[in-house]
């Protein structure tokens, strides 16, 4: 059977190709971002309570209303700013399908969307798919900075979208208000689209606070902030996300949304809903997290690896470049396989697969795997 493929340079993703070399070799895996501890027991309760209590059919095309509610005082709460719940929240089938919509919605044959590398790997296939072209800025290892004058050269009127990922997976790099405020001011008065992938929003490190687009009235009016419940409540299998933005795009937004996935699972959304209403179980995440981060770091102090602690996401970037020149594919292959920890290689993330000679870890374990995994990067 003949056919063109529409995306024929695509290989299978580096984190199948990590997690199956994983499951072969028994390794301890830390290359796939999930954790390998439960989901609070109360959110399970809800979420089987929800379903013996008949929440079991369609929900509403946007999202519970209950639970877009809960999401708009979410923000009120922590950004002194808000979304209309009955117009500019809609509840989407993880971060992914949001980011898959945003994109389709918008992106015409030979639009142009500026990324910035290493980049989350499902940006540029969507854009590609939808006949867009991705035009990427790298950031500057080790601390992974932007360089604005960069990105002002690369906007021009074909630029229709610029997406940016805080705080930053792979890199574990945070966006500062000063590069906020460098994307306010080279976006205002043009029609770019800005789509902000704030998955991580909770998990932020020592003292930093998160720089979310709607914290800047300009950046706000443009911008389609994505989130996920999934990376926030321990449980990424329930695929669970949303993204606000204003009236007029999230109007646009669900134009596509309603025959893409049309709505999402519905005692899960109940749940969420009541779930929502204590602030603790999103605002202790950052301790929560740190306290692993500080835990691993410290086992691994002493080894051959360079680090500078992440500042968010539950990602730890190792510098190898001490231990081996080897290629990062090639090391993290062979960490896998003789030593029995997957990791997942950062110039695949990169532009023409910039080799910095950095692997990323999760830490989203519990302190028996980081103990193990210490243990095996310490004899290296």
């Amino acid at each position: 059977m003949r056919f063109s493929s529409k995306l024929p340079n695509i290989e299978t993703t580096i984190f199948t190709v990590m997690g199956a070399l994983a499951n072969k070799h028994n390794a301890i895996n830390l290359s796939q971002g999930f954790p390998n501890f439960k989901s609070d027991q109360k959110l399970i309760d809800l979420v089987n309570n929800a379903m013996n209590n008949g929440y079991n059919q369609y929900a509403p095309m946007a999202g519970v209303f209950k639970l877009r509610e809960a999401i708009a005082n979410k923000f009120d709460l922590l950004y002194g700013t808000s979304y209309h719940p009955e117009t500019e929240i809609t509840v989407t089938a993880g971060a992914t399908q949001a980011i898959f919509t945003i994109i389709s919605t918008f992106i015409r044959k030979d639009d142009e969307v500026i990324i910035f590398r290493p980049a989350y790997d499902c940006y540029e296939p969507t854009i590609t798919l939808n006949g867009g072209k991705t035009i990427s800025v790298q950031l500057e290892a080790p601390n992974y900075s932007i360089n604005w004058e960069e990105v002002k050269r690369k906007i021009n009127d074909s630029t229709k979208m610029i997406i940016i990922n805080t705080p930053q997976n792979p890199s574990g790099s945070l966006f500062s208000k000063y590069d906020m405020l460098q994307l306010q001011a080279l976006t205002k008065g043009t029609d770019i689209i800005v789509l902000s992938d704030e998955v991580y929003e909770h998990i932020i490190f020592d003292g930093e606070k998160h720089q979310s687009a709607c914290l800047f009235p300009d950046l706000k009016s443009r911008s389609f902030i994505v989130a996920s419940f999934g990376k926030t409540f321990h449980n990424t299998g329930w695929k669970m996300g949303y993204c606000c933005a204003p009236k007029e795009l999230m109007e646009e937004f669900k134009k596509v949304h309603q025959f893409n996935v049309f709505c999402v699972n519905h005692p899960v959304q109940k749940a969420l809903a009541d779930y929502l209403q204590e602030a603790r179980h999103y605002q202790e995440l950052s301790e929560f997290y740190q306290e692993k981060r500080d835990f691993f770091l410290n086992l691994i102090k002493d080894s051959r690896f360079k680090f500078t602690p992440s500042k968010g996401t539950y990602f730890q970037v190792l510098d190898y470049s001490e231990i081996t020149s080897e290629y990062d594919v090639d090391f993290a292959k062979r960490l896998t396989i003789e030593n029995g920890l997957a990791s997942i290689p950062l110039s695949v993330f990169n532009e023409n697969g910039l080799d910095n000679k950095v692997l990323r870890f999760c830490f989203a374990k519990t302190e028996d795997t980081l103990k193990k995994a210490a243990d095996i990067l310490n004899r290296i």
